[in-house]
Formats: structure tokens, C-alpha cells, sequence
């Protein structure tokens, strides 16, 4: 063997280390002489990274990203908003750590969207960097407490630390999910620089982390092929109708209105399902392994409504040939803002969500949730007009409260041509644990949309949607508002079954194997 022989050895075994074809040559001068060098040294093999696992998971990157993200919101807040809200965190955290903590007045928007939301940005940020979904609820729940504490020179507010702690949870694991399946279905290896943005777009976190750390976090969360179902909607409001018999203020120098509505004319939605139950092989051993996700705009609200419900610990089940389901303890996070009253709900439920085979054609898919939450209504005044009594006796966006909830959704498909969506929710914002304890709330919404295919993907909805409320109070009149409007809109469909998850092919021809 000449000396080219080690490198002709290395080329033809696909190694760099020639120790071992330098071994078999008994005249080789280095025989004798110990270890032989290597012809090209490399760095030792890395590990490959799976997300959540090594290299791949850090439990130190959102211990330090959060308390960043806090001090530039901080900073951020204090010269575009309001310098005395938001001083040094030092000096917040200094006297907030004696103070009691209470229920505050901020905007219903902040407390009920952005803080979730804020939320959501602790939670993703503990995701993306491989945690799983409890050991990220820990972290959103810890960072909601210490923006509590350090973020603001308000007292703590505990119906901030339920909705940013808990709420935020709801919310960012379904925009993680989302984000990460975006990546996760480019059939190309690696995702496209299209999917990166758009993923980065639903799960700002998780694109940060992606882009800052590089290969660290560039695995991609397995979702391991769930059935998915989406849809896109751009409605067109034809009619509005609403009543109410608030008053805005009974100031005698004041002239006695009542409430005005105005009228949208345009909305937008998007609707997902994950984890839709039937699929083979596909099992809820994860929270939010099956989820449901619907967001809707409008040109009046801006944000008109936020649903999230995810099942957090189940399992699956059968009921004969033709019903398949889920049922356990489901989180919950609903934002609702119909105009002219609110409301809002974190919440825990127990329940179910199944499909059935009613015939060859027709196909019900379904959930059932009751549960209790902690929620805020009321109703909305003009602008300058402030309600009398105290703290305007639930006449206002903050009557917060225990709220026992309940939702029934249920779908029935006709082959693929057509879909009924019925949805029903319903709250009372109890006395218990109320800021108003002379009062509670029955708050209910419907909506009923009926969806044509008409070629391919695309479709045509007829859709109504109603919300109520009813407001009993100790020193106030009753109050009742009720909104309703019905459109007409254009659907982009996710496939052309309407999310019908079909498992009796696959049980058919395992049994003619």
C-alpha cells in the first residue's frame, strides 16, 4: 500500500479519519509508532437537533427574552404613552411589591385583547425555543407576574394575571400550532422564505427565535399529520338590526339618549380546526392536540371576536361503526365585542367533539363544552357620557365575575357541496367574585351560516349572527341590547369535504388486507 493509499481508502469508506486504513499497512512507517495522525481533521459529529430535544431546547433563552421583551414594552410605553404609568420597572417593582392587589379600569381592549395577547408572546417565545406547553404556561404565567409587579406603576391587577397568565396560554398555543404546521407542510425540506414570513406573521415569537438563533431553532415543531380543517371568509353585510334600553345617563342636565349602533358593512374571518377526531393513528397525547381557532374583523371594531378552545388533557373514543370523538378538560379564551356591549371569558371546560356518519352523504361533526371562567361585560357609552352610580352600577365595560359558560358548535355536511354551521355560547357573569357584587350578566350569542360550494374551493356563505344581553342590577333598571346582522360573503375553503374526516376507506380496505 503507497502512501496515496490512505486517501484512496478515506474516499472510497466516506470518512475523514484514516486511522484505520493506516492501521492495515504493517509497512507503514507509522505503524509502530502509536496513533497515526489524520490526513483532514474535522470537528467531532453534532448531534441532529429535534425540536424540544438538546441543542434544541433551552429553558434559559425565555428566562431571559421575556424579561427583555418586558423592559422594551416598558421603555417603549413610558415615551410614546405615558411616562408616569410606566417609570423605571425598578422603582415599580419596589412599590408594588407592597401594594394589595386589585381589579383595574383599563380599556376593555387592553385587558381583555392585549393582555392575552401579551400573553401569547411569553408563551410563544417558550415554545419556539423547544418547551413544552406546560413548561411554557409556567413561563407566561411568570411573566405575566412580573410585568404585574415591574411593568407598571398601577397596582397588580389580578384580572390582568388571569388573562396575560393563563389566557395567554389559550391564545399562543394555537398560533404556535398554526405557525409551526405552516413550516412543517413544505414539501421541499426546507420551508420557503414565503412560509418563514408567513409564519413568523401568526407567531411573531417563534419567528424571532428562528431568525435569531439560527439552526438552534430551526426544527420544526411535529405535529404529526392531524386532520385539519380552514376556512377564509370576506362577508358583505347587507342588514343590521339592534335594540336597547340603556340610557346613558339620567343627569337631568343632561339630554336623555339612548344608545346608537353603527352599522358595519365589511367583515373578514378565519376559522381553523386541528386535530379533528377520526383521523387513524393520530392521538391527544399533548395539550392542544385537538384545537378550534375562529377570528373575525370588521371595519367598525377593528377586532369584532377572538374564540379559542383546545383540549388540554382526553382522549379519544368510538361509539360504533360511524362516531369517532375526543372528549376531557378543554381551555378556553373568548373575546367578543359586538358595539354596543362586551364580553370576554378565560375559562376551563369539560367536554366532547366528535363527528358521525348520519348516512353515506351526510355527515354531523360536533362540540359540546360546560365549564367556568372568569369574565367581564357591560355595555358601551358614547363618547363623554359617563353612567351614574357606583363605578356606573355594571353600566360599563368591567363587570368582572366568576362565569359559568357553556357552547354547543356543531357542523352538518352534505357530501361536498354544502355545510350548515350552527354555534351557540352562552354567559352569566355571576355575583361571586364580582367588582360589583349588586349585579350579574346573561350574555348569549348565535351564529348560523350556511356554505355552497360552487367550484374547487371556493364557495358561497349566507351567514346570521345574533348576541344578547340581559343586565340585573341592585340600583339600575334592567338593561337589555340585542345586535343581529346578516351577510352574504365569498368562502375559500381548506378542502372541498367541509373538514369531514373520513376513516371508513382506510377500516374497508385494512379489512379486505
Amino acid at each position: 500500500m503507497t502512501r496515496a493509499a490512505p486517501v484512496l481508502c478515506a474516499a472510497l469508506l466516506g470518512t475523514v479519519a484514516l486511522q484505520p486504513c493506516l492501521a492495515d499497512d504493517p509497512k507503514s512507517e507509522n505503524a509502530s509508532q502509536g496513533p497515526a495522525p489524520t490526513a483532514f481533521a474535522a470537528p467531532p459529529p453534532q448531534p441532529v437537533l429535534e425540536w424540544g430535544t438538546g441543542e434544541a431546547k433551552s429553558y434559559l433563552v425565555p428566562a431571559y427574552e421575556i424579561p427583555a421583551f418586558e423592559f422594551l414594552l416598558n421603555r417603549f410605553d413610558h415615551y410614546t404613552s405615558d411616562p408616569s404609568t410606566y417609570p423605571s420597572p425598578i422603582s415599580n417593582l419596589e412599590d408594588n411589591l407592597h401594594r394589595k392587589w386589585v381589579v383595574d379600569n383599563d380599556k376593555y381592549s387592553t385587558n381583555q385583547f392585549l393582555h392575552p395577547y401579551q400573553g401569547s408572546i411569553y408563551q410563544g417565545l417558550a415554545r419556539s425555543a423547544g418547551l413544552d406547553f406546560w413548561e411554557a404556561s409556567a413561563y407566561t404565567f411568570m411573566g405575566s407576574l412580573l410585568w404585574e409587579e415591574a411593568g407598571e406603576s398601577t397596582d397588580p391587577s389580578i384580572n390582568d394575571q388571569i388573562a396575560s397568565g393563563i389566557g395567554g396560554n389559550f391564545l399562543g398555543e394555537p398560533l404556535f400550532r398554526l405557525a409551526s404546521l405552516l413550516l412543517e407542510t413544505d414539501t421541499a425540506g426546507r420551508p420557503s422564505l414565503w412560509r418563514e414570513l408567513g409564519a413568523a406573521l401568526i407567531s411573531p415569537p417563534l419567528g424571532f427565535n428562528r431568525l435569531v438563533y439560527g439552526k438552534r431553532f430551526d426544527p420544526v415543531f411535529r405535529s404529526y399529520n392531524p386532520a385539519v380543517f380552514t376556512r377564509v371568509d370576506l362577508n358583505a353585510i347587507l342588514n343590521s338590526h339592534f335594540s336597547s334600553n340603556v340610557s346613558l345617563s339620567s343627569n337631568p342636565a343632561v339630554p336623555a339618549t339612548t344608545q346608537t349602533y353603527k352599522s358595519g358593512t365589511a367583515s373578514a374571518s378565519f376559522t381553523a380546526g386541528y386535530g379533528l377526531p377520526g383521523k387513524p393513528d393520530y392521538s391527544y397525547d399533548r395539550p392542544f392536540d385537538y384545537f378550534n381557532f375562529e377570528l373575525t374583523v370588521d371595519d367598525v371594531n377593528g377586532v369584532e371576536s377572538v374564540f379559542t378552545r383546545g383540549l388540554l388533557v382526553g382522549q379519544d373514543y368510538d361509539m360504533g361503526p360511524k362516531y369517532r370523538g375526543v372528549w376531557g378538560l378543554y381551555g378556553l379564551y373568548d373575546y367578543v365585542a359586538p358595539t354596543i356591549f362586551r364580553v370576554s371569558s378565560t375559562a376551563g371546560a369539560v367536554g366532547t367533539t366528535a363527528q358521525s356518519f348520519l348516512t353515506d352523504s351526510l355527515v354531523l361533526q360536533g362540540t359540546a363544552l360546560a365549564g367556568v371562567g372568569y369574565a367581564a361585560g357591560g355595555v358601551i357609552h358614547g363618547a363623554g357620557v359617563t353612567a351614574p352610580g357606583p363605578m356606573g352600577e355594571g353600566q360599563r365595560n368591567y363587570h368582572y365575575g366568576v362565569a359559568p359558560e357553556a357552547t354547543l358548535a356543531t357542523r352538518l355536511i352534505w357530501r361536498d357541496r354544502a355545510a350548515l354551521d350552527t354555534t351557540a355560547r352562552l354567559y352569566y357573569i355571576s355575583r361571586f367574585g364580582a367588582t360589583e357584587s349588586t349585579g350579574s350578566e346573561t350574555i348569549n350569542r348565535i351564529d348560523v351560516a350556511l356554505t355552497v360550494r360552487v367550484f374547487n374551493l371556493h364557495g358561497i356563505t349566507i351567514r346570521y349572527a345574533e348576541s344578547g344581553r340581559d343586565g340585573r342590577y341592585a340600583q339600575r333598571a334592567d338593561s337589555h341590547q340585542k345586535v343581529a346582522t346578516f351577510s352574504v360573503g365569498y368562502t375559500l375553503l381548506g378542502n372541498s369535504r367541509f373538514g369531514t374526516v373520513d376513516w371508513r376507506a382506510r377500516e374497508e380496505s385494512a379489512s379486505q388486507e
